[in-house]
């Protein structure tokens, strides 16, 4: 399994899927902490990947959070071949709390034409950095 700045990659994933849906849900991480029962720091934690979050503490999360523990993690790799890279991609904006927030507020934009020149703006500024 790939590392990522010394953690474990689906950790990092799974922490940016919390992350994600705590943030489309309107939950700050203090609310989201306190139904768990935990310091906000330690979901923090969870959401950078810098911790493991147990399964038990996962399932909790879900209830909370009003989806199954599936909806966290990446497709999975199989014998009959490599999963789609395109959870990779998902990875990298969730792992800012500006790319989660744009994650999260993006699919509301409801006039088409916006959503594209928002979509142009974001690559235009990428290609600027």
């Amino acid at each position: 399994m790939a590392r990522i700045s010394g953690r474990d990659e689906v950790d990092v994933y799974v922490g940016a899927r919390i992350g994600l849906r705590r943030s489309a849900l309107g939950l700050s991480q203090s609310a989201l902490a306190q139904q768990l029962g935990i310091s906000f720091q330690q979901v923090q934690k969870y959401e950078t990947g810098q911790n493991r979050i147990s399964a038990s503490r996962l399932h909790r999360a879900a209830t909370v959070l009003g989806t199954s523990v599936e909806t966290f993690f990446p497709p999975v790799e199989t014998a009959r071949g490599a999963a789609d890279d395109s959870w990779r991609q998902m990875r990298t904006i969730t792992a800012t709390a500006e790319g989660r927030t744009v994650a999260a507020e993006f699919p509301r934009i409801g006039n088409r034409d916006l959503r594209r020149a928002v979509a142009r703006i974001v690559h235009g500024l990428a290609r600027e950095a």
